[in-house]
């Protein structure tokens, strides 16, 4: 498969690149895709919600009210779980829900969803370039100019660059990574994928390894 490589006023440069038929161009695996991105949101939790059992509740050291007489059920202490102020039954403990996947299913899961982009035709390349400083209003004419502005979108850097990170972190919609950072749940949660020129190399040299 060959892309246009566009300039960032959104005119055709009259360049090309060759994405890798291994990469972007097999069957989507959406298991491997669902496991992966699951494995990510997983991660993310903290895990440290906590309720109190009928042990750790304070109060409770003595009968709250006379057994006969009152109508009410009988009950020997405060922190029963039916009382108002209890303890918690079966409630919330902290936990560690992180769980890793093997290395060849997040391989062939980020594979996946490039292969998935690609063939829905939500990849676009655009040529090399960089800011001296954060620019957020070049970031946003570019991606007015390649018709993007109101598409989420995962933009690919072929490395670290942290002006084009500024210039975009403030731009609803827009999401900025170096192209051998960015993971499955980033590929799927983004409508389009903007890839600099670089980038394609990087993402090649990425999956050989």
């Amino acid at each position: 498969m060959e892309l246009e490589v566009l300039k960032r006023d959104g005119s055709k440069s009259g360049e090309t690149v060759k994405l890798s038929a291994d990469i972007f161009g097999i069957e989507p695996n959406q298991h491997a895709i669902f496991m992966a991105v699951r494995s990510y949101l997983d991660n993310q939790r903290q895990g440290t919600h906590k309720v109190k059992t009928r042990e750790e509740v304070r109060g409770g050291g003595k009968k709250p009210f006379k057994q006969k007489g009152t109508g009410n059920a009988r009950q020997g202490t405060s922190r029963s779980p039916v009382m108002i102020g209890g303890g918690s039954i079966f409630g919330p403990k902290p936990r560690d829900y992180s769980h890793d996947l093997p290395a060849k299913m997040k391989k062939l899961a980020r594979k996946s969803a490039l292969s998935a982009k690609a063939k829905e035709g939500q990849i676009k390349v655009v040529e090399d370039f960089t800011f001296d400083a954060p620019k957020t209003q070049e970031m946003a004419a570019l991606l007015k100019a390649l018709q993007l502005n109101a598409s989420k979108t995962l933009f690919l850097t072929g490395k670290s660059d942290q002006n084009m990170y500024k210039s975009g972190r403030n731009i609803p919609r827009l999401n900025i990574l170096p192209a051998d950072k960015a993971s499955t749940y980033d590929l799927v949660n983004n409508q389009i994928v903007l890839l600099q020129k670089s980038a394609v190399e990087v993402l090649h040299n990425t999956f050989k390894q």
